[in-house]
């Protein structure tokens, strides 16, 4: 049974029986006779679809953005953020697949072409639940595949409301949602018609999932974690970098793959930096994910803010210092306080794990040399952000860090037309951009 649970009253919504075998079947049938259909239409006629279901989540953003913070516990603002950056990628996504898989003429005889892959299965978090999944979506339907969804089980509900969004749409059984829980998805896997596999998720299951793709030779993009490394150089606008810092760090209630989560702060500005971001922290409203005016909702299950306290008192176990938050709040609820500490070292848990909640440690440096050398002592590589009033100087400084995407003065986020993902154990592979289009597809070389 799959459970969903409103993390800010820990009531009950509502529980969903598993797909049984014989449903699961039912769908791979179903996925490969939409496959036909699918890939014979012509790219502007899946675009019109994808055009369409845009417009119905903005028709119904209201509803879904409810539907978000009821499962997991975004604040109403951001829920609602989400819903319309849905929006705006299915339509980037249906005005710009045909430039991106256009055939290429490489001279009079040979000639590149996209050709759709199949079916592809979408294992995706609870954390943004409709982002995730039409971030895998829309670029894989542009190209002319099918999916299967196999989400996060208590965000069963804003599955199903996204599956019925893009039927009403017209893509019929294009896009069908899998109701299993992850122990079940290694048989979907490996089935002869699942033509590759999208993963968005922890380092843990995509080394599982990986290592099933991987035997079954089927393609996979992986996006796993993040311990994005936050740079302030000496020359930085403190007051503003503690004041971003504050929002990069408790974006999405700090359960954010790109949140930042280590602070490396010039020893010359340190104190002032981290008087700022303490103000800051405090200063925001955490409370009923359903009011306007909260800033920081509940973590999305017990589980997990349990997770996140066993992370800060084994690193006060170990020398670090809470300068502000550092527990749960009382009462019913997933919350935990905005925290920030000091006297961490690199071997402690909130440094070299992530943390999945709003943690904010803070290190200093005394050169850019070193630096650069605790941003990349971490086995992540996803985003990375350096603020500096010189921006040409923090773009010289981007390429020494590790990381997939890399930031100066700005907050790493995501954005329909800039390819997405990591390196080292925050996976492989790209969405988003003109990598996304071509994620799932066979790149055919036609000589005639």
């Amino acid at each position: 049974m799959l459970v969903s649970i409103d993390p800010a009253t820990e009531i009950v919504l509502k529980e969903y029986p598993e797909h049984s075998p014989r449903e699961v079947e039912q769908r791979l049938v179903a996925a490969r006779r939409a496959f036909a259909a699918w890939s014979t239409r012509s790219i502007a006629e899946r675009g019109l679809v994808l055009h369409e279901a845009a417009g119905i989540l903005d028709r119904d953003a209201k509803h879904h953005a409810s539907l978000i913070t009821s499962e997991m516990g975004k604040p109403t603002r951001e829920a609602r953020a989400e819903v319309q950056k849905c929006a705006t990628a299915l339509r980037y996504a249906a005005q710009n697949a045909e430039a991106s898989l256009a055939p290429r003429e490489l001279d009079a005889r040979c000639t590149i072409v996209h050709e759709p892959l199949g079916t592809i299965l979408g294992v995706m978090p609870w954390n943004f639940p409709y982002w995730q999944a039409v971030r895998f979506l829309a670029p894989a339907l542009m190209a002319g595949n099918v999916a299967l969804v196999k989400h996060a089980s208590n965000v069963t509900g804003c599955l199903l409301a996204l599956e019925d969004v893009l039927r009403e749409a017209n893509a019929q059984e294009a896009m069908q949602a899998l109701l299993l829980s992850a122990s079940h998805v290694e048989r979907v896997i490996v089935d002869a018609r699942i033509a590759g596999v999208s993963l968005t998720g922890s380092e843990a299951a995509g080394r599982a999932i990986g290592r099933a793709a991987g035997g079954a030779l089927k393609p996979t993009v992986l996006e796993l974690g993040g311990s994005d490394p936050f740079l302030v150089m000496r020359d930085a606008d403190v007051a503003s970098a503690a004041r971003e810092a504050s929002r990069a760090r408790c974006v999405n209630g700090g359960q954010s793959c790109i949140a930042a989560k280590r602070f490396i702060v010039a020893r010359d500005i340190i104190d002032d930096f981290t008087e700022h971001l303490v103000h800051e922290m405090r200063s925001l409203r955490v409370g009923d994910p359903t009011l306007e005016v909260t800033d920081v909702g509940p973590l999305a299950r017990g589980d997990l803010r349990d997770a996140v306290h066993a992370q800060v008192t084994r690193s006060v176990a170990m020398g670090a210092r809470v300068l502000t938050g550092g527990a749960a709040r009382a009462g019913r609820g997933y919350y935990y306080e905005p925290t920030v500490m000091t006297q961490v070292t690199r071997s402690m848990p909130v440094m070299e794990e992530e943390v999945f909640g709003p943690v904010a440690p803070i290190v200093p440096f005394d050169d850019e040399n070193e630096a650069v050398e605790i941003a990349n002592a971490t086995p992540y590589g996803l985003g990375a952000s350096i603020w500096t009033r010189d921006a040409q100087k923090g773009c010289t400084l981007a390429p020494r860090i590790h990381a997939g995407m890399t930031f100066v003065n700005d907050q790493v986020r995501s954005s329909p037309e800039r390819p997405f993902g990591g390196v080292k154990a925050s996976g492989f592979g790209r969405e988003l951009g003109d990598e996304g289009f071509r994620a799932f597809v066979n790149v055919r070389t036609i000589v005639g």
